[in-house]
């Protein structure tokens, strides 16, 4: 025969009480304030690296397009990491409004953090000739400036000891690269500039 017994009196309670809830939501207020300093620093350093990375795709953009092209095509660098590539001559790319093969607005991710200085200082436009290589000052109408030869990117929102600044270079041949100029790098470190 089978017996059931009841279990009389003794009832099994399962869950947290309210003093435990209230401790685990205390540690991770404790936890989530000691963390977000940190987490902003992060934030703006990943501002840098997309405007960095966003200004050699366009001029990667640049430089495939004269040479499809098969004319001069210009990167004209703007305020906050914003940038257009066009033809120089608009009338020879003339299925494109006004020659413009394509532009990153400040409205496209650009942060009003991120500062870009060009060397040599005040150059903003580099020209691409046909043959995807920079073309220099003396190919050009001398009404252009000499063209860049790196882009230093910074964040002003940050102190100077917490922002990773990168540099993105172009060699003669008109291809670009992103560095770290960081020197705390090792110098084996392909990041390192």
């Amino acid at each position: 025969m089978l017996v059931l017994a009841k279990n009389r009196g003794k009832t099994s309670h399962r869950g947290f009480t309210l003093i435990e809830l209230m401790t685990v939501v205390a540690v991770i207020g404790v936890l989530a304030a000691l963390g977000l300093p940190s987490y902003r620093i992060w934030i703006e350093n990943t501002k840098i690296r997309t405007a960095a990375e966003s200004i050699q795709s366009g001029l990667q953009k640049a430089r495939v397009e004269a040479i499809k092209r098969n004319v001069r095509v210009q990167f004209v660098l703007g305020a906050n990491s914003t940038w257009t590539v066009s033809c120089v001559t608009a009338a020879q790319c003339a299925d494109l409004a006004g020659g413009v093969v394509e532009t990153r607005g400040a409205s496209d991710g650009s942060s009003a953090n991120i500062t870009v200085t060009a060397t040599p200082a005040g150059s903003t436009t580099i020209i691409f000739s046909n043959f995807g290589t920079v073309s220099p000052a003396s190919a050009i109408a001398p009404v252009v400036p000499v063209p860049f030869t790196q882009l230093e990117l910074n964040n002003a929102a940050l102190d100077s000891a917490d922002s990773r600044k990168l540099r993105v270079m172009i060699g003669p041949g008109g291809v670009g690269r992103t560095c770290d100029p960081y020197s705390g790098l090792s110098t084996s470190d392909p990041r390192k500039c």
